[in-house]
């Protein structure tokens, strides 16, 4: 038996996609993150600040065969919800005071690769539904025109927060919420995977 836990130890990845960690945990994550890489499915991201949540949506990326296309990742609540719709599906010239120029949205630059919606809990109701119109119809809107735009672009989302329990207080649409969580990957912060300090240490260490 110690033998063979020696060689199951043997086969087990140190590094993978720029994480560090050998832990059961960790493990866990790279095979999930290989699964979702092969797959069209929309990937959910679940874990606190700090854990790597961008790191893995990065890594369903580069293992996919998206890897030569762009990956854009946003962080839904560092931009203000009154700009984030025309940041995300970009707007047409005079759509609003200011637009002096036609401006492409995020989704239109991440054609053919990958969007990551970091902080999808902080999305406005009305963000809300257009992103579902987006994952059931992989069509967009730009702001201020009436013209449907077909994109081809793979949405991976993140967040920190609890969703289930903010779709029990309305503050987040359940139907999206199901669209999120088609297959989800919990990333565990490091006081869950002690026995990946000493790697992570070895690592820093090195630099």
């Amino acid at each position: 038996l110690g033998v063979r836990a020696r060689e199951l130890a043997s086969l087990q990845r140190e590094h993978y996609c720029g994480f560090i960690g050998k832990s059961l945990a960790m493990q866990a994550v790279y095979k999930t993150i290989d699964s979702l890489a092969t797959s069209t499915a929309t990937g959910f991201i679940v874990g606190e600040s700090g854990t790597g949540k961008e790191l893995a949506a990065e890594a369903i990326h580069q293992q996919s065969d998206r890897s030569k296309k762009p990956f854009i990742a946003i962080n839904c609540g560092a931009i203000p919800s009154e700009l984030m719709e025309s940041e995300l599906f970009g707007h047409v010239k005079g759509a609003f005071t200011g637009a002096k120029e036609a401006r492409t949205g995020f989704f239109q630059v991440a054609d053919g690769g990958t969007i990551f919606l970091d902080e999808i809990g902080d999305a406005s109701p009305n963000l809300q539904g257009k992103l579902l119109r987006v994952l059931q119809n992989k069509e967009i809107h730009m702001v201020g025109s009436s013209r449907v735009r077909k994109i081809d672009t793979r949405v991976i989302a993140a967040t920190h927060k609890n969703l289930r329990e903010l779709v029990r207080q309305d503050l987040f649409r359940e139907d999206l919420f199901y669209r999120l969580d088609v297959i989800d990957i919990p990333v565990p912060p490091l006081r869950e995977r002690k026995s990946d300090i000493i790697p992570l240490m070895n690592f820093f260490l090195s630099k």
